[in-house]
């Protein structure tokens, strides 16, 4: 009951404070405003004068009958010098300012939200005949972990947009430098003629075939003339993917390009003098030059220009990763189409929607604000989730928390699936004089040949290009952070940029999502180890947004910049209580104690309001409890070892690498992935912490019991004085229950390894052991 009337009471007084400072500070008068709002601000000052003494009784009074908080008891209850738990209740506490400071900064995603919808037929109304150039790069590093037939599913899907082919060009890196890419490239090249005009016939969603022929029920096609032909078509474009599929694996498995194929085509000569792919020259071919009359699919109509990149790499120079990749292909674009747009995704990331262009374009050619904004990010969603999402979702960020940045015209740029303004990226400020309209300019470069074209834009993608240059500083995509678009993104809205985060109804894009718990660990260290590195250097946003941000803005940065450092309150709040279950000492309130209150409202406060918040973003009842098991697992592994790397990286023992995350898996894994069935299967150290926790927990809890049992207090009085600690304890021994299950219950290769499990169990013994004795 104190809990509800304290609510209520500090949401008057909150109110009320904010109308004051809007008063003062806003457009508005204070008497227009008294005028306006007359009860209303009437009502709140009653209710604030009516609850007086519970703002004493919370804040003023030091007796023993004002209202309880969790940091009065913390402050008022520290053990004495000496005494047994004194150590651990001031790391709970300092954990629990922690929690409080966080939960904090979350609230300003929360605050306010913005939902934005687009009006496309407007779009075309006003301006279908200047709809601006479109350049769309698609980067790949690693022919192995990123199979050329999967990029290849992007490439065609990004080539088939419902746009003008004529102003669209579309950009492959490959920074793995892979004679197999260029080959599947030319492949999809020609599949292209075949499929871009039967994406057009019937309105095919998605235009990724091997996404399309997945999702298509051909069987379900009924006898009306009109399907008959359909299902004929669909028989021959299927086929046609499957002989171009089968031609680019067997050359992946034979390790060789046909014979014929080489002569047929001058590309591959470019490769003769390649010695690897950290060493080569630029390989750089015009495989569809948009212009070219010629250049034209089955049914006449054009193709949207193709070019393949693999810049210029040496051993002795830094390459900067996708970054230096995307700055490339920033220069030769320029140099070959020039498009005003620029839509970059990853190589495993295909198009779901075939208008996401014009969506992108409704908010960039809008008449009254189209001119500042700088980028349109996409949310990164996922094609292969399970149904109750085992190694969770972004869900909850990008339904609820993107759209609490967009309120501030700030979503973060996530490095796919973002539409930018090339004279963003390219350095320019943004000012209110100088504005300039996102409309079709017509490429005045027709009498350039092909040949010379490719030649002068070699040099544009040579290593040594940037040297003495603001390239990676002031231009182009930054360099020296794993997470280079997020500091991209901040720097432009630094410089004046607004941003969009649009979220449609039918994704924009889907990829592919870890399948296995390394995986998803591996990516959740280097999105925390990048964020953590941005708040340590000099573009931490509490001095680098300072004047140029709002206050609201700088924290919604923030929730993601300080996703490592939650690793020690976490670490903290899921050992401590349990190792002091061993010597019995409390470290939380009594059951039958009134300082219970806060601590239960927390609990009970924070998880249904997860739970509600999850669900209402469409996710299961199951998927909430893996979302906390995994909220769990990135706390005390991923961001505890993307802490010390960061830390270890500043004192300059390591530099920062980019972890490119596996794209296919295994049959059996991708068989245990569907059943969610949680995969270990390989020794790692974030296993080895995992369950060294896990196994913690479970000694302490079952000599809890034992002494509960055998000892002189009864089960009821100890459950008494150390319930919130019991309760605890069990959850995460509950929450770790799959751990338990994979060393010594399964038999599959999911199962965790032998070593794993023995050092598990040789440091959680040792830590209790040292806890209980020593």
């Amino acid at each position: 009951m104190f809990v509800v009337l304290a609510t209520l009471a500090l949401l008057n007084l909150y109110c009320f404070a904010w109308f004051v400072k809007e008063a003062i500070t806003g457009t508005k008068s204070i008497a227009e405003v008294y005028k306006a709002m007359f009860l209303q601000i009437l009502l709140c000052v009653v209710l604030i004068v009516i609850n007086q003494p519970l703002y004493e009784a919370l804040y003023l009074r030091k007796d023993k009958g004002k209202l309880p908080s969790s940091v009065a008891i913390r402050v008022t209850h520290i053990p004495k010098a000496g005494e047994d738990g004194r150590f651990g209740w001031m790391l709970l506490f300092a954990a629990e300012l922690w929690f409080s400071f966080y939960w904090l900064i979350t609230q300003a995603l929360r605050w306010s939200r913005t939902y934005r919808h687009t009006f496309k037929d407007r779009l075309s109304e006003r301006y279908e005949n200047e709809l601006p150039g479109v350049d769309i790069f698609v980067c790949t590093a690693d022919p192995i972990i990123e199979p050329p037939m999967m990029v290849m599913n992007t490439v065609l899907s990004v080539m088939s947009y419902d746009y003008p082919p004529e102003k669209l060009s579309v950009y492959l890196s490959d920074d793995g430098g892979s004679e197999f890419t260029y080959y599947a490239f030319l492949e999809a090249t020609e599949f292209a003629k075949h499929w871009i005009p039967y994406c057009k016939k019937y309105s095919v969603e998605p235009r990724s075939p091997f996404a399309y022929f997945v999702s298509i029920d051909s069987d379900a096609v009924d006898g009306e003339s009109q399907n008959q032909k359909q299902a004929a078509d669909l028989v021959l474009i299927k086929k046609l993917y499957e002989d171009m599929a089968t031609k680019v694996e067997n050359a992946v498995k034979l390790g060789r390009i046909p014979e014929e194929v080489r002569s047929k085509h001058k590309g591959f000569s470019q490769w003769d003098s390649y010695s690897s792919k950290r060493d080569h020259d630029t390989i750089l071919q015009i495989v569809i030059e948009g212009r070219d009359p010629n250049a034209r699919d089955v049914e006449g109509c054009p193709l949207p220009t193709l070019v393949y990149l693999a810049r210029e790499k040496r051993p002795q120079i830094h390459h900067n990763f996708k970054a230096g990749a995307m700055n490339a292909l920033i220069r030769v674009s320029s140099n070959i189409s020039n498009g005003k747009l620029l839509l970059n995704v990853d190589c495993d990331m295909y198009a779901n929607n075939s208008k996401a262009i014009r969506d992108a374009l409704c908010f960039f050619m809008d008449e009254e604000q189209g001119h500042e904004i700088a980028y349109v990010q996409f949310p990164q969603n996922f094609d292969n989730l399970t149904k109750n999402e085992l190694y969770a979702s972004l869900r909850v960020i990008n339904r609820v928390e993107c759209h609490g940045l967009d309120t501030y015209w700030g979503m973060l740029y996530i490095g796919t699936g973002c539409f930018h303004r090339r004279e963003t990226l390219c350095g320019k400020k943004f000012s209110k004089e100088n504005k300039s309209e996102m409309k079709w300019e017509k490429n005045k470069r027709e009498e350039i040949g092909i040949h010379i074209l490719e030649q002068s834009s070699k040099s544009l993608a040579s290593c040594t290009f940037e040297e003495n240059t603001q390239w990676g500083k002031e231009m182009g995509v930054k360099y020296g952070c794993p997470v280079e678009d997020v500091i991209t993104g901040l720097s432009i809205q630094c410089r004046g940029w607004k941003s969009v985060y649009y979220n449609p109804t039918r994704k924009a894009f889907l990829g592919l999502a870890p399948t296995t718990l390394l995986q998803a660990l591996v990516m959740y260290k280097r999105w925390a180890e990048g964020n953590l590195q941005i708040t340590l250097s000099k573009y931490c946003v509490l001095w680098y947004g300072h004047g140029k941000l709002s206050l609201g803005h700088q924290l919604g940065y923030l929730r993601f910049n300080l996703w490592a450092a939650n690793c020690w309150a976490t670490l903290i709040y899921s050992t401590l209580p349990s190792l002091y279950l061993l010597r019995g000492k409390s470290l939380f309130p009594q059951i039958s104690s009134r300082w219970i209150i806060p601590f239960a409202y927390v609990i009970i406060a924070k998880n249904i309001g997860s739970f509600v918040e999850y669900r209402w973003c469409g996710g299961t009842s199951l998927g909430w409890w893996n979302d906390q098991r995994i909220w769990l697992y990135q706390r005390t592994t991923s961001y505890l070892f993307a802490f010390i790397d960061t830390i270890v990286h500043y004192l300059g023992y390591s530099s920062s690498a980019f972890v490119i995350t596996a794209k296919v898996a295994d049959e059996d894994v991708s068989e245990r992935y569907e059943k969610e069935i949680m995969e270990f299967g390989s020794s790692s150290p974030m296993f080895t912490v995992l369950a060294t926790l896990a196994l913690l927990n479970l000694y302490c809890f079952a000599w809890f019991l034992k002494v509960a049992i055998t000892g002189k207090k009864g089960i009821g009085e100890v459950y008494e004085t150390m319930c919130l600690q019991i309760l605890l304890c069990v959850v995460l021994i509950v929450i770790n229950l799959s751990l338990y299950e994979a060393p010594y219950l399964r038999k599959d290769k999911g199962k965790l390894p032998s070593s794993v499990a023995l050092k598990s169990m040789t440091f959680a013994g040792f830590a209790c052991l040292c806890f209980k004795y020593i």
